[in-house]
């Protein structure tokens, strides 16, 4: 099959035929129609974030069919060991031997998949494989984001990429009133946003029209955190969403004080995708999405690196 390969952190990928994935016990293996493009397919890439082995396949938002004709989609969570602490209390997201797609098991830049079937996932009908792709790790992780914010009416977005367009769109649905905080110059994001329900869009490194109950961050960029936390009134929640941020520089205890709550998001879990899975479609959530042939992964990755890329990019896996 052809499949596009991490040969080594910072390398780019390199486009190869290999063999078919066979599927083991607990196993489904998939025709690959589409895989989303995350930041953290790009944290693995440029070796911000380890890859389990290498050569690795990258991407962890599959959208495909089974062998026995199922269409299912296939996240970052691809295996937890159901026994430690945290798979017992409910929070599988945190397992200490968490397995992930595009990270410890080869993922969807490539023709065929496998995952464990206990961890794909039903998907709506209603949308497309291009279109559904993208929520299953910027929809997923923007969900929980959302849920972990609480909540609070006015609610900022800082980074207006592939989750945060798709969680403005959940949020407004919710009745709460969005402010989109993205780098100065990206009218065209603020444009997005606003597109979608936003009610403002402006500088992120500066305050809003009026303070925030609650911000999650999806860019990066350390010195966000600092910033968002000055846009937040007391009492506000702000949400670090990603899995690797540059770092964070030092800032007042006064910009934290006033009962303001600092946290991140780790991973998802099963419970999550259902929920939010089931959502999208009552919304209803539209993506606006890039898409690349499965050749063209490394200039994916490169435009979103760049902020060149206005929602989500997604990669098509047509047959050869």
């Amino acid at each position: 099959m052809r499949a596009m390969l991490l040969d080594r952190p910072g390398a780019p990928l390199r486009a190869a035929e290999v063999d078919v994935p066979e599927p083991g016990p607990e196993q489904v293996r998939l025709r690959v129609h589409a895989c989303g493009v995350c930041r953290t397919d790009l944290h693995v890439r440029d070796g911000e974030v380890e890859a389990g082995h290498l050569p690795l396949i990258l991407g962890h938002q599959i959208v495909g069919t089974t062998d026995d004709g199922r269409r299912v989609g296939v996240p970052w969570l691809g295996w937890t060991d159901g026994e430690c602490r945290y798979c017992r209390s409910g929070r599988e997201n945190l397992c200490v031997n968490g397995r992930f797609t595009g990270k410890d098991i080869d993922g969807g830049y490539a023709e065929y998949a496998v995952a464990d079937e206990r961890y794909v996932l039903e998907l709506p009908e209603s949308m497309g494989d291009l279109e559904v792709a993208p929520l299953l790790c910027g929809g997923l992780i923007g969900y929980r984001a959302l849920r972990l914010a609480g909540d609070g009416e006015r609610l900022g977005l800082y980074g207006f990429g592939s989750s945060a367009h798709i969680i403005c769109q959940v949020a407004v649905h919710q009745g709460r009133r969005v402010f989109a905080f993205t780098r100065a110059e990206d009218t065209a994001a603020q444009e997005l946003a606003l597109s979608l329900g936003a009610e403002w869009a402006g500088d992120a490194m500066a305050p809003g029209p009026e303070p925030l109950d609650a911000a999650i961050i999806f860019a990066p960029a350390g010195p966000l955190v600092p910033a968002a936390l000055r846009a937040t009134a007391p009492g506000g929640v702000v949400v670090c969403a990603g899995i690797f941020m540059s770092d964070i520089p030092s800032f007042p205890y006064g910009i934290l004080w006033e009962e303001r709550v600092l946290r991140s998001v780790a991973n998802l879990t099963r419970e999550d995708a259902r929920e939010f899975l089931a959502l999208a479609p009552q919304v209803p959530v539209r993506t606006t999405v890039e898409v690349h042939p499965l050749e063209r992964a490394e200039t994916a990755l490169e435009r979103l690196r760049a902020g060149a890329i206005q929602g989500s990019a997604v990669i098509s896996v047509a047959p050869a």
